[in-house]
């Protein structure tokens, strides 16, 4: 699956948030998000590692009782590609790639972790997934980044705006004369690109959407996307969890 590459699968998981605080210790059907997130990515063969990265001793303790290896990292990350640069550095051996999985993602589909691992094969710099938008309600949904794409599937830019704009046509008939894409925020980093991206400046895109990969291709980074059929099912709020136990899926 890994294509003869070293890959380590991070998890970044902190306490602290500002709508959803200690999200990773909630019960999902009698574990917790982060036990359903390790296991999920964990049924995926060939990882060299599977790291929880957290800054709270809590979620330390709870992710070592039930088996995983976990890393305490800094407090002050902003986003969980510092998190997985500061794994990175504290490695003593050579790795090939690191994978970024939410420790928010319980429901992440393991068929997408192996999309996005197989594609190490053209060693592009960084990767994410991109899934086909088929509803209006999504297009038009500030909370889902949209992501415009180069005739070689790279990203050209993310908005968190319906891109591109299309003129003279009535906002109901964009799907049907355009494929538009949204962003599903799982990465993989090469290990050589990602303290260069954790070096990085903010920038006033990045600032503008509150994207931070906005940020890596300002400064020249290629982002290469690979398209999934699988939906993501995140979980932000506490009113997000009442919604999934209603739709059955804990």
């Amino acid at each position: 699956m890994m294509q003869g590459k070293k890959v380590v699968a991070v998890i970044p998981a902190r306490y602290a948030s500002s709508r959803y605080p200690g999200k990773p210790l909630v019960d999902l059907g009698g574990k917790p998000m982060i036990q359903r997130t390790y296991e999920r990515v964990a049924s995926v063969s060939g990882w060299d590692r599977i790291i929880v990265a957290t800054d709270d001793t809590r979620i330390f303790d709870v992710a070592s009782a039930f088996g995983a290896e976990v890393m305490m990292t800094r407090e002050d990350h902003v986003s969980g590609t510092d998190r997985c640069a500061e794994v990175l550095g504290n490695l003593s051996e050579e790795v090939d790639y690191l994978v970024n999985i939410q420790g928010d993602e319980p429901f992440i589909e393991p068929d997408q972790l192996i999309e996005i691992t197989n594609a190490f094969r053209s060693n592009a710099p960084i990767y994410t997934l991109v899934k086909q938008i088929t509803t209006i309600d999504a297009l038009f949904n500030p909370n889902s980044p949209k992501v415009v794409l180069d005739a070689h599937q790279q990203a050209l830019y993310f908005s968190r705006h319906a891109i591109p704009y299309m003129r003279g046509l009535p906002q109901e008939d964009w799907l049907s004369h355009h494929r538009y894409f949204k962003h599903i925020g799982l990465y993989a980093y090469r290990s050589d690109i990602l303290p260069k991206l954790n070096q990085l400046p903010s920038s006033d895109l990045e600032r503008a959407e509150s994207l931070e990969q906005l940020r890596w291709l300002q400064h020249g980074f290629q982002i290469q996307t690979v398209e999934t059929q699988f939906e993501t099912i995140g979980i932000d709020s506490p009113e997000d969890l009442e919604k999934i136990k209603k739709l059955g899926f804990i």
